[in-house]
């Protein structure tokens, strides 16, 4: 086991944009997802293994890095909860579109969040980056350590600083347009959600009452029998069909405009942990304002250095975070603007086909 990594790489060897969740493995009680990059240097990939407790070694790896300036105000891309094995209502409450049973979607939400982090211009530089992608050994396995996330778990302490008032208008208008945005978003994500669901359910619907027509079917030399034999044998064939259809427009809806609503829902809890991340230390440097303030003779010299500190360290993150929020909305709206276009385009194409297969149905029936 590899201990914590703090230090800085001075680049990738690998190309960012090539990084790929190839194949899914299960592995006892989990899974084992292999990872494929391009080297930088050359001709050639690296291939290396890897479990979920790997993908939170290297979030927490870049979680730690207090020593970077500004590092709290990062809004870092969101990793999605474990893929749970063999407990499908509970993985849909914990990953939504994420747990619908198929592991490729999953996939292509691990191989985002390495996109996301390869692509950061501070996180790219940390040494677990290129450890993950490269080494042919293990580099997590490790329990979550304190950091500076930690404070978000107190819940009852940090109520209170959430809704304090910001001196920067900006950042004001910023938190209020996320809180009603994360709200929104969640709610879209669980009516289409609702809808994919739905479209499972029928299709499973055609699938049965597909299979009941056969049991309609009788054999012998009476032709009403025959006729009506025929016809339960061509309308199981349509219900087949339908089931057909109503899964691949299901799965359109999950590999496109699911994944693309799912990710756009996480990215915005990570800018609302990003934004409470600076209200706190907002509220430690009017503390440390008043204590100055009202600092004895002999604590003065002392308090005034914990002010300027404090000071430095919320201009520090107030600066990487408005960075960071007019990169995150500009990278947001194309994020959904080609999931929505994918959709789109792949709806299309499944209407096309469909409408092909039922017209031949149309003409089996108008010769029979």
């Amino acid at each position: 086991m590899m201990e914590e990594v703090k230090e800085q790489a001075p680049s990738l060897s690998v190309h960012g944009h090539s990084i790929k969740v190839t194949e899914v493995l299960q592995d006892g009680d989990g899974y084992t997802f292999l990872i494929v990059s391009q080297k930088l240097s050359g001709t050639g990939e690296y291939h290396v293994d890897r479990t979920y407790e790997d993908f939170e070694w290297l979030q927490q790896n870049l979680f730690t890095q207090e020593d970077v300036p500004g590092i709290q105000g990062v809004i870092f891309p969101p990793l999605p909860a474990k893929a749970q094995m063999n407990a499908a209502a509970k993985a849909i409450r914990q990953l939504g579109f994420l747990g619908l049973g198929e592991l490729r979607p999953y996939c292509t939400a691990l191989e985002t969040f390495l996109h996301q982090v390869a692509a950061h211009k501070l996180l790219r530089k940390n040494k677990a980056l290129e450890i993950f992608l490269t080494s042919a050994e293990p580099p997590g396995r490790q329990r979550a350590r304190k950091n500076i996330f930690n404070r978000l778990s107190q819940a009852v302490e940090e109520m209170r600083k959430e809704g304090h008032k910001d001196v920067d208008e900006f950042f004001q208008t910023k938190r209020d347009l996320n809180l009603s945005l994360t709200s929104s978003t969640k709610t879209t994500v669980d009516k289409f959600l609702d809808v994919v669901l739905t479209e499972q359910k029928i299709a499973v619907a055609c699938g049965h009452f597909a299979a009941a027509l056969h049991l309609c079917v009788e054999s012998g030399d009476d032709p009403d029998k025959a006729a009506f034999s025929k016809i339960c044998v061509k309308l199981s064939d349509i219900f087949e069909t339908m089931k057909k259809s109503m899964t691949n427009i299901a799965e359109n809806d999950v590999s496109t405009l699911g994944l693309g609503l799912d990710l756009e829902s996480r990215c915005q809890e990570a800018e609302k942990e990003m934004l409470f991340r600076r209200t706190c230390k907002l509220v430690e440097l009017e503390t440390a304002i008043k204590n100055a303030e009202k600092a004895k003779p002999v604590k003065k010299a002392f308090l005034e250095e914990v002010k300027k500190a404090a000071e430095t360290e919320f201009n520090s993150v107030s600066e990487v975070a408005k960075d960071e929020i007019e990169h995150f909305e500009s990278a947001r709206v194309q994020m959904l603007q080609k999931a929505l276009v994918k959709w789109c385009e792949k709806q299309l194409n499944t209407a096309r086909e469909i409408a092909d297969q039922y017209d031949q149905h149309l003409q089996a029936f108008r010769r029979m």
